[in-house]
């Protein structure tokens, strides 16, 4: 039995799909690289500092470090993470106030001229003396940038109402505030909840459909104690950056997540 050839395209409808695909190849990865990510680590200087700048430093992309004045007076170690970072270019400093709240946030809150005044302190202590200051207020998913604006309602709507004059009055201190649009989370002693290569995956389908306060831009949560393990810490860290570039993300400054005009 003689084995029947596999059919042909016609020759036009054959170019025609060459040129679809050629299309869709070009197409693709100019529309990832339009999705923008902005990592972000709270809490530092701390343990885990040191191998996030070792990360950043070697993978060469930018990110924001809203670090905690009173972490940075702990200790001469400490002080000099600060100093380090501060000497990268690629990372910005961001004020993520001095007392954390003392992890007490509804009375912290409660006192709209205390959480401006402790602001403040941190970024004396940070050196924070270009404006505005970008800043992450603790324990609080909120935005207040020029055209973008959100308050925290995880917290519920009556609290968030409550707070909003400590979120307006923070701005109003040459602060641009920054929440964020999706975490990494890490359970009770530190460590990832997820893999790297799922969190991936998460963000991607973020980005698909949309899941984002700003279009194709994706503000990523961290936090410095995440990465505390020096050989698991830079692995983690390390796989999360390629496999985010694996999709064709970009890295975004911070500064360039809302336009300035």
């Amino acid at each position: 039995m003689t084995a029947r050839p596999a059919p042909r395209l016609p020759i036009a409808a054959g170019a025609a799909l060459t040129v679809l695909l050629v299309v869709f190849m070009i197409a693709a990865p100019a529309q990832a690289a339009q999705r923008t990510v902005y990592l972000t680590f709270d809490d530092g200087p701390l343990d885990g500092t040191s191998n996030v700048l070792s990360v950043l430093e070697q993978e060469q992309v930018p990110a924001t470090l809203f670090m905690v004045g009173q972490h940075v007076l702990a200790s001469s170690e400490r002080k000099a993470l600060l100093a380090r970072a501060k000497a990268m270019p690629l990372v910005t400093i961001g004020n993520h106030s001095f007392s954390h709240a003392n992890n007490r946030y509804k009375a912290f809150y409660a006192d709209t001229e205390g959480v401006v005044a402790d602001m403040l302190k941190a970024n004396a202590v940070l050196g924070l003396t270009v404006k505005p200051v970008p800043a992450r207020l603790p324990g609080r998913d909120v935005f207040r940038l020029r055209y973008v604006s959100r308050n925290d309602l995880s917290v519920g709507e009556v609290q968030a109402a409550s707070e909003q004059v400590d979120f307006e009055f923070v701005a109003a201190s040459d602060f641009d505030v920054y929440g964020w649009d999706f975490e990494w989370f890490h359970d009770g002693t530190g460590k990832p909840v997820q893999k790297a290569e799922r969190l991936v995956d998460e963000i991607a389908r973020l980005f698909a459909y949309g899941h984002m306060l700003e279009k194709d831009k994706l503000i990523l949560l961290m936090h410095d104690q995440m990465f505390q393990d020096k050989f698991d810490g830079v692995v983690n860290l390390t796989a999360l950056i390629a496999g985010l570039r694996a999709r064709g993300y970009a890295f975004g400054h911070i500064a360039g997540y809302s336009p300035a005009d």
